[in-house]
């Protein structure tokens, strides 16, 4: 029995939760074609998959080792035509122009889809839904088609809920809200993913109506804002509707098309007899579990308009819809009415699907709201609602201390999940990861220090492994250890190199094949690895001062996503000398180097005069690709002594009979003037003085020292100092008679 109905070949066609697939592969064909798209991720739809997870798990590149600030940052730019709100999605080995590509496709609120390079970020195609000419353009500000203003600071809408591709089809399907001749239109578009164009019978105008007892309700797109991401669930589209952000005569629907005709299929409202109860989710997308089942979150009506308990309007609540849109299950929270007064939206975020539990309730999943309360509800049996309390199986406020009475804009990004923990990004709070054990979410970890929310975070990993945390929050990218919440990378460590342009609202990064995407209002931002420079050979090694390490550095440069060797990298080569002739300056010969067709170059090292341990770093540049420095060390130890100096403690003065305050320390050296360890060294003093010892042999730093015992009469002393080979040195003390006393 397949898990979706009907045959082989119509779950080929279905976005599934990749946890049940993982768990499915009944039929050797089924498995084989899953297993052959394994190769590279294809991320289709907002939040990655149909359950809303946010977790690519089939990520090999990035790792908790390798992203930080020193080997991971920004990639590249790719200039847009204005703000993009939507997920980017990414498909790998797309055929573009008779060229195979991995392809980021992004739509922005100017109308305009582009499909860029995932690699090279160079655009490949572009359309745009208006034609001033023929009076087609965005709804504006300007022209009175945005009835709630710019309060958001966006001066236009166009696409602004994430698209769905469908890799079996090569289609991708979008809502682009467009004004033709003064009337605003909502179209659903069925574009061909190689070529922008739209297939036969694209668009289609979006209409809905429903009738309420003698109450009739028009799909109006001039008060519509498709926020939520689309859903593709077998061959069929979802669409979901709000408000533009205002209240005023808009009213929340759910409309579905066929995949390959874009019939209309059915209507959904979610408040035909009083309006409002927006769906806007922060963009993340309808979800849908394993059965078929949809869920939606809803928004606010008037402070009395909610279900009680068989009416029509279905305020702050999480629905659970077939795939004929009719309500098969709800919930809503016992405090509808504070949240309805107080604008404490459910819909602030998306639901959460969660893979099959071992505890008492096996299906569940995860919702929440603009209060910061974290609703855990049984898929089986959502609870409905109730004057009092809350059927749920769990219910907590993510901010310590706060009460639904009082927290107030708190939640505005949706959940993630992986490895058994769900993750949270509320606003002014640090990051939450929540374990799930048994069906029920345990005590929180959390990052170290808060974070401002509103965008949903997104998981990387390979399987249960390597796991990282991207949000964006306070205009930066982050990146933590999924596994303990340690921050491992933020954009704004190297802010010249790695600073993002503005963000708009609710924006969700894509990771794929090493690499992170984020719209902005302005570029499409790409961060990934750095070329890599291995050092293969010559690593840490000690010679004597002024002379060349016995064997060269050899470094190979290499592309971290091909694996294949870089050549014709321009490598430099540095010891830190920052004055060129100074004792701490060594040289390389050559002092630069090209990389071969094996991505091989090499150098020697000469050691500086002055002995020490020296870091040696090797810097690439290549048509502006960013490489990671490579370091290694180089120890120049002292050459053969050659002669003695007086270090310290001479011309002291002390009583007679008394012991000199400082030691007496003579340096052997060579003739660079550094410390030579292993020598013996004499003292011999006049005078009836006596040194502590007749000879010490010099430490590590060429020191040797004793301590002098003047004699018992006024006089100069002279300690000679002596060894093999070497010229003496002298050192000239004071006995002196101590002070009178009466």
């Amino acid at each position: 029995m397949y898990p979706f109905g009907g045959s082989v070949v119509a779950i080929s066609k279905v976005m599934l939760s990749r946890n049940a697939i993982r768990s499915l592969c009944l039929p050797l064909i089924f498995c084989t074609a899953w297993l052959l798209s394994l190769a590279q991720v294809t991320i289709p739809t907002s939040r990655v998959d149909n359950v809303r997870d946010g977790a690519n798990t089939q990520e090999t590149l990035l790792t908790p080792a390798n992203v930080n600030k020193n080997g991971f940052g920004h990639l590249f730019s790719f200039p847009v035509d204005y703000v993009v709100m939507a997920q980017p999605l990414y498909i790998p080995s797309v055929t573009i122009s008779g060229a195979v590509h991995n392809v980021i496709y992004v739509v922005t609120q100017a109308d305009s889809v582009y499909a860029i390079d995932a690699d090279s970020g160079t655009q490949l195609w572009w359309v745009n839904f208006t034609n001033p000419s023929q009076g087609i353009v965005t709804a504006q500000t300007a022209n009175g088609t945005l009835p709630c203003g710019n309060g958001y600071g966006y001066e236009q809408e166009g696409i602004i809920g994430t698209p769905v591709i469908d890799p079996n089809n090569n289609t991708m399907y979008l809502v682009a809200k467009t004004v033709i001749n003064g009337t605003v239109e909502h179209n659903l578009h069925a574009l061909d993913i190689t070529t922008g164009n739209d297939l036969p019978g694209s668009p289609v105008q979006i209409v809905a109506q429903t009738t309420y007892g003698t109450k009739v309700t028009n799909f109006k797109s001039l008060h519509q804002k498709n926020r939520p991401g689309l859903l593709l669930l077998n061959g069929v589209i979802y669409a979901a509707f709000g408000s533009n952000g205002c209240n005023d005569d808009n009213s929340g629907w759910v409309l579905s098309y066929n995949e390959s005709t874009l019939a209309q299929l059915a209507i959904f409202n979610t408040s035909p007899d009083h309006g409002l109860t927006s769906i806007w989710q922060t963009g993340t997308g309808i979800a849908a579990d394993e059965n078929n089942n949809i869920y939606v979150e809803t928004a606010e009506a008037c402070e009395t308009c909610y279900n009680i308990p068989q009416g029509a309007t279905y305020s702050n609540s999480v629905l659970k819809l077939t795939p004929d849109l009719t309500v098969a299950d709800y919930f809503t929270p016992f405090d509808v009415q504070f949240l309805n007064t107080y604008d404490e939206d459910l819909s602030s975020t998306g639901v959460l699907v969660l893979p099959e539990q071992s505890g008492t309730y096996p299906h569940e999943l995860v919702a929440g709201g603009k209060q910061g309360f974290v609703y855990l509800l049984d898929r089986d049996d959502l609870g409905e609602f109730h004057q009092t309390y809350d059927q749920d199986i769990q219910e907590f406020s993510l901010i310590p201390g706060e009460q639904t009475d009082q927290a107030k804009d708190v939640l505005f990004s949706s959940p993630a999940y992986w490895n058994n923990t769900v993750f949270f990004a509320p606003d002014d709070s640090p990051v939450l990861a929540y374990p799930l054990t048994n069906g029920s979410l345990g005590v929180p970890a959390t990052t170290a220090a808060s974070y401002t929310g509103a965008h949903s975070p997104s998981i990387s990993a390979n399987g249960n492994s390597n796991g990282i945390l991207w949000d964006l929050t306070g205009g930066n990218l982050y990146a933590f250890n999924a596994t303990n919440l340690q921050m491992l990378y933020a954009s704004n460590q190297v802010k010249t190199r790695d600073g993002l342009p503005t963000l708009g609202h609710f924006v969700t990064p894509t990771i794929a094949n090493g690499r992170v995407y984020v719209g902005t209002e302005s570029t499409l931002a790409a961060y990934g690895l750095f070329q890599v420079l291995n050092i293969t050979g010559g690593v840490g090694q000690t010679a004597t001062v002024g002379t060349s390490l016995t064997y060269p550095i050899q470094i190979q440069a290499n592309d971290p996503y091909s694996g294949q060797p870089d050549a014709g990298v321009t490598l430099t080569f540095s010891d830190g000398c920052s004055k060129s002739g100074s004792k701490t300056c060594g040289t390389f010969n050559p002092p630069s180097a090209v990389t071969d067709a094996n991505g091989n170059a090499s150098t020697t090292y000469t050691l500086p005069e002055k002995a020490g341990t020296y870091t040696l770093t090797i810097s690439g540049t290549s048509s502006g690709v960013t490489f990671a420095n490579a370091t290694t060390t180089a120890t120049a130890t002292a050459a053969a002594a050659t002669h003695m100096i007086v270090f310290n403690g001479s011309k002291q003065t002390g009583d007679e009979g008394t012991t000199l305050p400082s030691p007496l320390r003579a340096q052997a050296q060579d003739a660079y003037g550094n410390g030579v360890s292993g020598v013996t060294i004499n003292f011999a003093a006049n005078n009836g003085a006596i040194p502590s010892s007749p000879s010490v042999v010099s430490g590590a730093n060429g020191l040797a020292g004793v301590t002098l015992q003047l004699p018992n009469t006024v006089c100069t002393v002279t300690v000679t100092v002596s060894s093999t080979g070497f010229k003496n040195v002298v050192f000239t003390e004071y006995s002196v008679a101590p002070a009178a006393v009466h």
